[in-house]
């Protein structure tokens, strides 16, 4: 054992004794003999170290009981006939009614069931059940018949219910009888050992930590094609296409695979020894020589994040080349000890600086060629490119629902210096796989919409990572800018932005899980009348997870199996469709998920005329910010068509049609981005005057509308500042909510009709009270007078 490693297990045995890690309260190594191990790792000597964390050490959590829907049974006649009433005599129905009321007032039962799983509302909801069983059937079971007539008649005790009450509940409640099972099913405490291909061999694992623009991931590509095998997993389809294509220009055969394309360069569909795949779509049971595993940091992401965890403990290759912050290092190592596996770490520097200005841009008429605006919002990128065009400059646009091959199109128009185009306006859809030639990035906020662990959207400043990474764009060492320059649109926002670059990047804590088709499957076997969406609520809040891992949030699977639940499909069927990557903001896109799985389970085709019926193909060119709109919407529903083609290939046919169907698309949307401006201007004029309010704030002339991080900002300025806060909040209050999607422009428009015509009846009121309250105020005075 070298020394680096026994001083690294050396430094982990005084972090577990500290008091710091009291969590964790052993740490424990040894050899698997075999329950989810194959005997080649068992052979091989493969040592799985496991963490005693202590929440996990005690006696599982109670089952969240909210999630288990009773199961409804059928009130026929049983099987017995009327044996019991011709065995004693039929029953009294309104003593039989005493006789059950009693029994779910007896503490002594209510404590019975709770030691065998009915907590308070279980048992509540068994007994209204069986109550209701027992009155309504026309004839019972022989033996719960003898029983109640034995109890009415005085001959039995009221306890004796109590067996033929359990044996109800688990049949409206089939979990209670193998909750054990569901528990061992839904352990997720040791992910390492569901991947024993890979714990078979002896990897190496190599980090390349360093920020954006440092060289790491071109390390780690070089080793990836000197390989004889080698597989690359990207987050992205543009970064899986750039290693696919750099691959092949280096003369290295490689393949691409994302979730909606396939690629072979063999002409015959030989599989090349090189792929390249976004991270989803990698293989964990192909043997490769190489493995980069890009955007490491990604692995604690609240939804993908389970991508990364699988890629890093279930990839077969001999070297494992990791790519990321160097915040994610403790984690990989600590992630890694847990296979017995070391990890080499290699950092790397920023090639080309940044600064960060001292002076805000403040006007959008101080911009300057290799400028990029940064929004966060879909609808500042409408207004903000409209106010530079009427410039007389022209910019060009990236958002994150455009189609690739737009992105590609508008990134090569702003790097070509050939091309009048200086501008870009774009999300942080460019924090990854495009590469621009960008001077000055310009936040013109700092505020982000986010979606929490509960899945709730809400607005929070953007994190050291998400700045980095979007700032690092400034300056790259292959563009014609060797030195970037970062700043703020706003001046209130600058001391923030440089507040957020200076601190340290956060910790890496934990890595993502999330329910595997064959968990589901096997949940299933037990709960068969249980839905997908209940089956997946039931197996999260059995489920239990080492101190490392969480389970990734599953609010949009859960989504997509409660809008598909009404249609027929196999269990296995049903969770792929309801993998499948859709916007779910999108209705169109909805309703052709709906239809799609509604043909699909009447096991017809989709054939490429039903999909061009489907979506009115072909398509002209878009009109105004709407249209442009619905054919991003049409580029998606096309794209789950060949997501999946690659699934069920004889369900969806034409993939070749529909993927040339798609770049025509392509090309009609590059036309309407291409004259944004003008569908800005023909867009309901409600909308454009609302994005293009010119703020007036400090003075300035020409600035940006309604920042949110910037009203959200100076309400610390004393009272003067947040006064004059909470007067720009006003203002912009209409065009925020429209700009993030929150109000329509008809909405707004009945608001303000709602609006005045409640001041015009507040104001009569108010002068009706006037008037009455002067009549009375009269009315008193003449008394007085009189009594006088």
């Amino acid at each position: 054992m070298s020394v680096n490693r026994c001083m690294y297990l050396f430094s982990r045995l005084h972090r577990h004794i500290s008091p710091r890690t009291a969590r964790i309260t052993a740490a424990n190594c040894y050899v698997s003999s075999g329950s989810v191990l194959s005997n080649k790792q068992h052979q091989a000597g493969s040592v799985v170290c496991s963490r005693r964390v202590s929440s996990n050490s005690s006696s599982p959590k109670p089952p969240d009981t909210s999630l288990f829907v009773p199961v409804s049974l059928k009130t026929d006649s049983s099987a017995d006939g009327s044996v019991g009433a011709e065995l004693t005599q039929p029953l009294d129905r309104s003593e039989l009614l005493k006789i059950l009321n009693r029994f779910y007032k007896r503490k002594e039962m209510q404590k019975l069931a709770a030691d065998h799983g009915l907590d308070a509302r279980l048992f509540h909801q068994a007994f209204i059940s069986f109550r209701k069983y027992a009155l309504e059937m026309s004839s019972l079971p022989a033996d719960l018949h003898i029983i109640l007539s034995d109890i009415c008649s005085g001959a039995g005790h009221i306890d004796d219910i109590y067996p033929y009450f359990m044996r109800h509940a688990k049949q409206i409640f089939p979990m209670l009888d193998c909750m054990d099972d569901l528990r061992k099913i839904s352990d997720l405490r040791v992910p390492a050992n569901w991947y024993p291909e890979a714990r078979a061999i002896e990897r190496k694992v190599i980090f390349h930590a360093g920020p954006t623009n440092s060289g790491k991931t071109y390390h780690a590509i070089q080793r990836y094609l000197a390989a004889k095998s080698g597989v690359y997993c990207g987050p992205l389809k543009l970064l899986a296409h750039e290693i696919f294509e750099k691959s092949n220009t280096a003369g290295v055969p490689c393949d691409l695979v994302t979730g909606e394309e396939r690629t072979f360069v063999d002409l015959e569909g030989r599989a090349a020894s090189h792929v390249a795949c976004t991270i989803e779509m990698c293989s964990v049971s192909t043997p490769y020589e190489v493995a980069v595993i890009d955007e490491i940091q990604m692995i604690k992401d609240p939804s993908r994040g389970w991508a990364w965890t699988r890629a890093l403990l279930g990839l077969c290759a001999e070297e494992i080349h990791i790519c990321g912050e160097p915040a994610a290092i403790d984690f990989i190592r600590e992630l890694m000890y847990t296979t017995g596996e070391e990890v080499e770490v290699h950092t790397y520097q920023r090639l080309t600086p940044f600064a960060i200005l001292d002076h805000a841009v403040e006007s959008l008429d101080k911009l300057r060629p290799g400028d990029c605006i940064v929004c966060f919002s879909k609808n500042d990128i409408y207004s903000i490119s409209r106010q530079i065009e009427a410039r007389g400059l022209e910019c060009a646009v990236i958002y994150g629902s455009l189609p690739p091959g737009t992105k590609l199109s508008q990134a090569k128009k702003f790097n070509d210096p050939d091309d009048p185009c200086k501008i870009l306006v774009a999300t942080d859809a460019i924090g990854m796989g495009l590469n621009l030639s960008i001077k000055r990035i310009i936040f013109n906020s700092l505020m982000k919409p986010n979606i929490n662990e509960k899945g709730e959207k809400h607005m929070e400043t953007i994190s050291t990572s998400q700045a980095l990474q979007i700032s690092g764009r400034a300056g790259r060492f292959s563009s014609k800018f060797k030195e970037g320059e970062v700043t703020t649109m706003h001046r209130d926002d600058l001391p923030i932005l440089k507040e957020i670059l200076s601190q340290s990047i956060d910790p890496i804590e934990t890595a993502g899980l999330h329910p595997t088709a064959e968990q589901i499957e096997m949940f299933a076997y037990h709960l068969p009348d249980a839905t997908l969406s209940n089956l997946v609520d039931i197996f999260v809040s059995l489920s239990q997870v080492d101190g490392m891992y969480f389970v990734c949030n599953i609010d949009d699977f859960k989504f997509l199996a409660d809008m598909i639940q009404h249609i027929p499909l196999n269990l296995r069927s049903r969770y792929v469709f309801c993998t499948a990557p859709i916007n779910k903001k999108q209705p169109f896109v909805c309703t052709s998920f709906l239809k799609f799985a509604r043909q699909f389970s009447r096991d017809e085709p989709l054939t490429f005329d039903w999909v061009c019926r489907h979506v009115n193909w072909p398509l002209s060119a878009p009109k105004n910010i709407k249209d442009l709109v619905h054919l991003e919407a049409v580029h998606d529903v096309l794209d789950l068509y060949l997501w999946l083609s690659y699934r069920f290939m004889d369900m969806f046919p034409d993939t070749a049609l529909i993927r040339e169907t798609q770049r025509e698309l392509d090309n009609i949307i590059q036309q309407g981005v291409q004259n944004i401006t003008r569908l800005i201007r023909a867009t309901d004029p409600a909308i454009a005057d609302s994005l293009q309010t010119p703020s007036s704030r400090h003075g300035q002339t020409g600035g940006i509308s309604g920042s949110v991080s910037s009203n959200y900002t100076t309400n610390s300025r004393g009272p003067k500042g947040q006064r004059r806060s909470e007067e720009t909040m006003d203002r912009s209050l209409a065009s925020r909510l429209v700009r993030d999607g929150m109000l329509t422009p008809e909405l707004l428009r009945q608001l303000q009709r709602e609006w005045s015509k409640g001041k015009k009846q507040e104001s009569t009121n108010q002068s009706a009270r006037s008037r009455e309250k002067q009549t009375d105020n009269n009315n008193d005075r003449k008394g007085r007078r009189k009594k006088k």
